[in-house]
């Protein structure tokens, strides 16, 4: 692209894209030219991508100085759009590639509505880190690019590629003056994460059992008055890659379309989907998707007050407050009003910017289903730190731990009370009824990295 944009971006541009397409927009007067409205513009870039989706196999081709790229649409950055002056416009599109990293595109386009032409392409980001920046020139008043040095996300809690640790998990059972029984999830390895029991302290009898619906391993242990006081503890050597898009046959479509105890599908949730997506009901799940992340952001506040923590989406749809499990309910509750298949997990995430001590807590996530690929997101995080929410839409980091999957969980043995909401922390029931149980999670990292 050349140093030299156009001469008639003035302040305007500056106050757009500066730093990257999250800026407010101010928009150019012009009192001689009829000027092209926002709706118009993203019309425009809709049907040039459309089109050369169509020509081009399934596929829009990206191009620029570093970059030969096969992408489909994931938004329109509708927020960001911009005219820069008579027939001159802006788009910023996230737009994804065959193996699920996320590109920040800017278009630069000229022309009257119907007729726009695109006369520029620039892959302004990966995976939500920019590649340049803006800056202007002094003498001319016009625009270039500045390389931006490379940066990682570690300082707002993510390591990408790999990490290595040591997980451990520890329970003291409380006081028992009878028969009590307690269940544990047990972290097992997959395509992203290698675990490995280096050690465990258990009391005897302890038995592994499999959970009917998603195969989750635990450990089933009665107990009595003998065990009241005994700690419970299991060490975990990790090693963990970042998890993208990855393929997978087609879902289940009973256990990820339906409905759970607290995590419903269809009226109200069905409501707001339909609402949130507007004309994007008929696009692609990955559209919708995106429609549909960006909805919980926009709409939820991370807080851990009143009843939160039990993923109940009714929840989170008329407080708008919790934690992770409220974040990802909702979310999954939108999702499959909509046909999008979707599914919920937990474990612990690992602090980023010490090498041991204690975890704040179990973390959950959700992954979403569409173009032949489970889609991991992270929207709780996502609303923390905004400038990783494109990362999150796609991604989770390498440091953490998955100790279990779904809701609703179906055990032999199982609790008289019946299927288990959710599993991180160990589940110990006395006459019927759930009792909270003294646990910590922690960690120790080889300083490697």
């Amino acid at each position: 692209m050349k140093r030299k944009i156009i001469s008639s971006i003035i302040i305007l541009f500056g106050s757009i894209l500066l730093f990257s397409c999250k800026e407010e927009v101010k928009e150019e007067k012009s009192e001689t030219t009829e000027r092209v409205s926002i709706d118009e513009i993203e019309e425009g870039i809709k049907v040039f991508i459309a089109d050369q989706t169509e020509k081009n196999g399934g596929v829009f081709p990206v191009k620029d100085e570093n970059h030969d790229l096969k992408m489909k649409l994931v938004r329109v950055h509708t927020e960001y759009l911009s005219r820069l002056g008579p027939k001159s416009h802006f788009a910023c599109v996230d737009l994804v590639d065959e193996s699920g990293d996320v590109y920040d595109v800017d278009f630069f386009m000229e022309g009257d509505p119907g007729a726009m032409g695109v006369t520029s392409t620039s892959v302004h980001k990966f995976n939500g880190k920019p590649y340049y920046s803006w800056k202007q020139n002094k003498e001319d008043k016009t625009w270039y690019k500045v390389a931006m040095a490379e940066s990682n996300n570690r300082l707002l809690g993510v390591i990408e590629g790999g990490d290595e640790f040591t997980f451990y998990y520890t329970a003291q059972v409380p006081t028992l003056d009878g028969p009590a029984k307690m269940w544990i999830p047990v972290g097992e390895s997959d395509d992203f994460q290698q675990v490995e029991l280096i050690s465990q302290k258990v009391p005897v009898g302890t038995q592994e059992i499999r959970e009917e619906n998603y195969g989750n391993k635990l450990l089933f242990i009665e107990l009595g008055p003998e065990n009241s006081g005994e700690e419970i503890s299991l060490a975990y050597h990790v090693k963990r890659k970042e998890k993208g898009p990855y393929n997978a046959p087609d879902p289940d479509v009973s256990l990820y379309l339906g409905s759970t105890k607290l995590m419903p599908t269809g009226g109200q949730f069905e409501q707001i989907a339909k609402e949130t997506l507007g004309e994007k009901i008929n696009d692609s799940h990955l559209i919708q998707a995106r429609a549909l992340y960006d909805y919980v952001i926009d709409n939820m506040k991370y807080a851990k007050v009143g009843n939160y923590g039990n993923g109940d989406s009714y929840y989170a749809c008329d407080s708008k407050t919790g934690n992770c499990t409220e974040f990802h309910s909702l979310f999954i509750s939108l999702a499959r009003s909509v046909g999008i298949p979707s599914r919920f997990a937990i474990g612990a995430s690992i602090p980023s910017d010490r090498d041991e001590g204690g975890i704040d807590g179990y973390h959950c996530w959700a992954e979403f289903y569409a173009d032949g690929k489970w889609w991991p997101v992270d929207i709780s995080e996502a609303n923390k730190y905004t400038a990783l929410a494109t990362y999150y839409f796609g991604r989770h980091p390498a440091n953490r731990i998955e100790l279990s999957r779904g809701r609703d969980l179906k055990l032999t043995p199982g609790p008289e009370a019946g299927p288990i909401n959710f599993l991180a922390y160990p589940y110990l029931e006395i006459d019927g009824k759930q009792i909270k149980v003294n646990s910590k999670f922690t960690f120790s990292r080889k300083n490697e990295m």
